[in-house]
Order: C-alpha cells, then sequence, then structure tokens
C-alpha cells in the first residue's frame, strides 16, 4: 500500500503536515474531510533513495539542472512550476526523485532553501545558502546562474589536479607491477639456471635474488601490512592532528605543494566571493568556505579571520599571520577590504589562481616525466643487469 504525505488546513486556520498509508489519493482526502480538514496537497511520498558511490550524481548534472532552473525562473514560470519541469525531463534518477520530493516541500508551504537543505548528499551547504539570499533579494535567477558557473569552475579546477596526480599514480602502479612479475616468475628462472653454475654470485645478483625470494615466502605477509597500513593511515588522517600534519607536509611537498597551496587559494577565493557576491554574510560565508577548503591548513587559517572579524576586526590580517596564504593574496585582500569590494577582488585572485593552478599542473607533469623514466629505468633496467652479471661473467672465464 503506498504512503501519502498531505499539508491539510484545520477550522481554526492551522497548517498540518503528516504521512498516512491508504490505497489511493481520494481515500486520502475523504478521510480528511470526515475530520473537518482541508486538504491543501496530497501526494504519494517518493520512494526514498540512496546514494551509493556507484551511482554517485555528477556534478556536471547539478549543473545542467541548475542553468536550466535559472533560465525558467528568469523566463517568468512559477518556482513550483519550474521544478515539476525539472523532475520530468530529467534522466538522472536520483536527482529527478530528489526533485519530486522538492516540489512537494515547497507546494506544502516551505522555502526552496529549507526543501533543499533536506538532500545535502545532492546540494551542499553552500548551494542552499545562495539559493536562500537569492529568495531573500528576489534574485533567485541570477543566483543560480553564479552557482552554475561556481560549480564548473570548481569542476574544472578538481579536474586539473586530479589529472596531475593521476599521471605518475598509473605510472607507478604500472613499474610496480612489473618489478613484482619480474621478481616472482623471472627472477626464480634464472635462479635455477645459476645454481648449476658452481660459482659465487655477483652481489647485485644476490641482492635482486634475495629480493624475490622474500616476495615469494611473504607475499601475503606483505599484502596484509600493506592494507593494515592503508587502515591505519586511514584511521590517523581522520583525527584532527592526524589530518593537520598531513595537510602541512602536502603543502610543503616540491612541486607538488605549490599546486595544493594554488588550488586551495582559488577554491577559497572562488567560495567566499561568490557566496559574499550573492548575499550571504561574511560570517556565514567563511564558514562554509572553509569546510569546502579541502585543506585543514586552510581551514583553520579561514576560520581564525572568522574569529577577527566577528570580534570586528580584519579578514587579512589572521590569513597573513597564517602563513598558508602567498602574500599577494593577503594583501588583495586587505585591499578589497579597504575599498568596500572585497568580493569583487576575490573573483580576481580566484581567475588568476585558475591561471597559476594550469602552469602548476604542466610543470608538475614536466618535471615528474623525466623523473619517473630515469628511477623506474633504472631499477628495472638494474634488475635485469644484475641478473646477466653472471653470464658476463662465465663468458669472460671461457674466453679467458
Amino acid at each position: 500500500m503506498p504512503l501519502f504525505t498531505y499539508s491539510a488546513r484545520t477550522v481554526g486556520g492551522e497548517i498540518q503536515r503528516d504521512e498516512i498509508d491508504l490505497p489511493t489519493r481520494d481515500e486520502v482526502v475523504k478521510y480528511l474531510r470526515k475530520r473537518r480538514l482541508i486538504p491543501i496537497n496530497v501526494r504519494e511520498k517518493p520512494k526514498e533513495i540512496k546514494l551509493s558511490l556507484r551511482k554517485k550524481v555528477k556534478t556536471r548534472d547539478i549543473v545542467i539542472i541548475t542553468r536550466q532552473f535559472a533560465t525558467m525562473i528568469n523566463a517568468g514560470l512559477p518556482l513550483v512550476q519550474a521544478l515539476q519541469i525539472l523532475a520530468k525531463q530529467t534522466t538522472t534518477p536520483a536527482i529527478r526523485d530528489t526533485v519530486e520530493k522538492v516540489v512537494f516541500e515547497v507546494e506544502s508551504g516551505r522555502t526552496l532553501a529549507d526543501a533543499l537543505k533536506d538532500h545535502p548528499k545532492l546540494f551542499s551547504q553552500l548551494y542552499v545558502n545562495m539559493v536562500a539570499a537569492g529568495e531573500a533579494g528576489g534574485i533567485l535567477d541570477t543566483i543560480l546562474l553564479r552557482l552554475a558557473t561556481f560549480l564548473e569552475k570548481s569542476e574544472a579546477l578538481g579536474r586539473k589536479v586530479k589529472g596531475a596526480m593521476i599521471y605518475p599514480a598509473v605510472v607507478l602502479s604500472v613499474a610496480m607491477g612489473a618489478i613484482v612479475i619480474l621478481l616472482l616468475f623471472v627472477i626464480p628462472t634464472f635462479q635455477t639456471m645459476f645454481a648449476s653454475f658452481n660459482q659465487e654470485l655477483p652481489l647485485p645478483t644476490r641482492i635482486v635474488i634475495g629480493l624475490s625470494n622474500f616476495l615469494q615466502g611473504y607475499w601475503i605477509w606483505l599484502g596484509i601490512g600493506g592494507i593494515g597500513a592503508g587502515f591505519l593511515f586511514r584511521r590517523w588522517i581522520a583525527t584532527s592532528s592526524g589530518r593537520l600534519t598531513f595537510d602541512r607536509l602536502m603543502l610543503r611537498m616540491p612541486l607538488l605543494g605549490s599546486l595544493v597551496r594554488k588550488s586551495a587559494v582559488a577554491r577559497f577565493t572562488r567560495t567566499l566571493g561568490t557566496l559574499m557576491s550573492s548575499g550571504v554574510s561574511i560570517l556565514e560565508g567563511l564558514e562554509i568556505t572553509a569546510r569546502t577548503s579541502g585543506n585543514r591548513v586552510i581551514h583553520d587559517a579561514v576560520m581564525g579571520s572568522r574569529t577577527s572579524i566577528a570580534g570586528g576586526e580584519s579578514i587579512a590580517e589572521p590569513l597573513r599571520l597564517s602563513g598558508a596564504f602567498p602574500p599577494m593574496v593577503t594583501q588583495m585582500i586587505n585591499v578589497g577590504e579597504e575599498t568596500g569590494d572585497l568580493d569583487g577582488m576575490l573573483t580576481k585572485i580566484a581567475d588568476f589562481y585558475d591561471e597559476e593552478v594550469d602552469v602548476a599542473v604542466e610543470s608538475l607533469l614536466k618535471a615528474l616525466e623525466p623523473a619517473l623514466i630515469v628511477i623506474l629505468g633504472t631499477i628495472v633496467g638494474g634488475m635485469i643487469v644484475a641478473m646477466y652479471l653472471p653470464i658476463f661473467g662465465m663468458v669472460s672465464a671461457v674466453q679467458g
């Protein structure tokens, strides 16, 4: 039997909202009228959806519906009608079911922001706060367009950083696989052959054979140890001190640290600038920005500036003292505060650091490619040479 949700008005004018399990919508209406309640809205409750990692909604899908929603609102369509159209035309089941729930909540008298707040897996706190600001200021269509642009640029920034990490990860994985195959299957063949030589093997050959024997004898324990180390690392990084230590190390790493810092600055400035230009208060904007920074060092610096603002001081000084932000950023923020155009200055900084991230990614890849080739070539080539040293020795002995 389906479950229906309803909102109804009492004789005294009060609004009641509840759920009821009846066969049809008409039965629900009859039930309400018998109890002297005036039905306002009766809908079958959508089935609960579970957003698993396998069916994760893409940011691009959220961007598309946000732009479509903004276009319809700008064209003068009523809010509920625009939401209903969105629900019908979207091809993503998770989004469709969620929007249908939002439609029901809005029809029941809740604001759009309050309805979106119930679905944090699709609509972030930043999204909800900007929509609330748009509703309060009567510029919902403008805010939605800003949101779509913000999400697009944030996704592009994330892709750049991930792209820089994927290349070395893939190369290292392939190389490690090749090394393991050599040690497990190729080296034992050479070892069997060398056993018939009845002569002392060179030191490099003995080292490689020793590694092969160790891997063959303890590969299960090595695998268990690797899984255990990964589990302990995740537990450690989940703690406040562990996350802070790890993020500090990331910022101090050569080449990679520069990329992490620049991407964090770009995310911080664009998020805060977008929130402020949309009418969200500076204190609330800083709190949201800190949560979405992606780096604990940046988070703590932003929360420090929030405390400073609450005490009537500036944003720039705590950011400068934290050492997490480049001097140019803190100086430009200071100028933005003094001129009263902080949101515009933040947007300029974000645009500049988006380009800097592009340069940092390119520089990182250019530096990593030859370094990985040299390191991996040395390891694999060294193993091969070590295996052929005894053969070279035998040939020299025969010729001598």
